[in-house]
């Protein structure tokens, strides 16, 4: 039975404004993959990321390329030969995920062998800014119980401080998306360590991370931007304590899987993270956070609206994916 291909192009409003150390984004653009046959419909959502040189129109291209594939009935286990990883092979991943479920009316979960899914814990973001602005947003979320700050400029050590005063029973992560220095790192971390930290994410930037492996870690130290996939994961011992998982990196839920299950062998911890997106992005990503140490699934609370229906979010709780979503 042949198989029909649609993308869509979304973009939705973000609440205000989201910053990193890199740039700020006043909406999300997204591309949705669509798969049917006439009665069946599994869609995956992915967020280009031009830190990785990709666009709207790019990944938009690397999708029709495998169109004939597609429409003929390519597997999940096939891509890897056929699309490297990253937006696009998501996209595709996640709604081969999608469809096989809807079409064989076993969920997603039982199909990658997983338990019950759980509800779970997610961290929320606040923006990088100035220091006091950044204080009133973690007093804002100070009833959560883990909030993700953005940091990556000058003057962190009180971005810091000011942070983990105002949010005083919250577990912190800070993130710098890479925006750290050899000259700064240092200092950083032991501001982190004397607030309470409990998690520095990709302080540096990817391949210019050697001093990782000199320095002390008296807060734990997670690769983002440095780990794509599985085969990365060697060459972060000895660097990094953890690890970051986002399936628009390591190209869908398959390879997350995997890519899992390896760091666990090796010793690393999990984070599993997302760039800003729908609801519809999270939800493969939730299978992932089951077994997590961190889990950062907000990209739908930053939004000022979400697709419906969505995820369900209880303050900084999150419900397993129903069926009309995905998987």
């Amino acid at each position: 039975m042949a198989i029909h291909l649609e993308l869509t192009v979304e973009r939705w409003p973000i609440a205000g404004t989201f910053t990193i150390s890199r740039g700020s984004k006043t909406e999300a653009a997204v591309v949705v993959c669509t798969l049917s046959d006439n009665g069946h419909v599994g869609r995956g959502e992915c967020v280009p990321y031009t830190r990785y040189g990709e666009s709207l129109d790019s990944v938009c291209a690397e999708i029709e390329s495998l169109r004939d594939d597609l429409i003929n009935g390519v597997s999940r286990e096939d891509l890897p030969r056929l699309i490297g990883t990253g937006a696009a092979r998501n996209a595709i991943d996640c709604a081969l995920w999608d469809f096989e479920a809807k079409r064989t009316g076993t969920s997603a979960r039982q199909i990658a062998g997983l338990p019950s899914l759980r509800d779970l814990t997610t961290a929320v973001t606040i923006s990088f800014g100035e220091v006091q602005a950044m204080a009133a947003s973690a007093m804002a979320f100070a009833d959560r119980p883990l909030i993700k700050v953005k940091v990556g400029g000058e003057n962190d050590a009180e971005r810091i401080q000011a942070v983990a005063q105002a949010a005083r029973t919250s577990r912190i992560i800070l993130d710098a998306n890479e925006g750290w220095t050899d000259d700064n790192i240092v200092e950083n971390v032991l501001a982190a360590a004397k607030a309470g930290v409990v998690l520095i994410e990709q302080p540096l930037p990817a391949g210019k991370d050697a001093i990782l492996s000199r320095i002390p870690h008296p807060v734990p130290i997670c690769a983002d931007e440095s780990a794509h996939g599985t085969d990365d994961l060697h060459t972060l011992l000895g660097r990094y304590d953890s690890i970051n998982i986002k399936l628009d990196k390591t190209g869908g839920l398959t390879e997350a899987l995997r890519m899992q299950k390896r760091a666990r062998e090796l010793g690393f911890g999990i984070m599993v993270g997302c760039m800003v997106g729908t609801s519809l992005a999270m939800a493969p990503a939730i299978l992932v956070a089951q077994d997590a140490d961190f889990v950062d699934l907000d990209g739908p609370l930053i939004l000022k609206e979400d697709r419906r229906p969505g995820l369900i979010f209880q303050g900084s709780r999150i419900s397993p994916p129903e069926p009309a979503l995905w998987g």
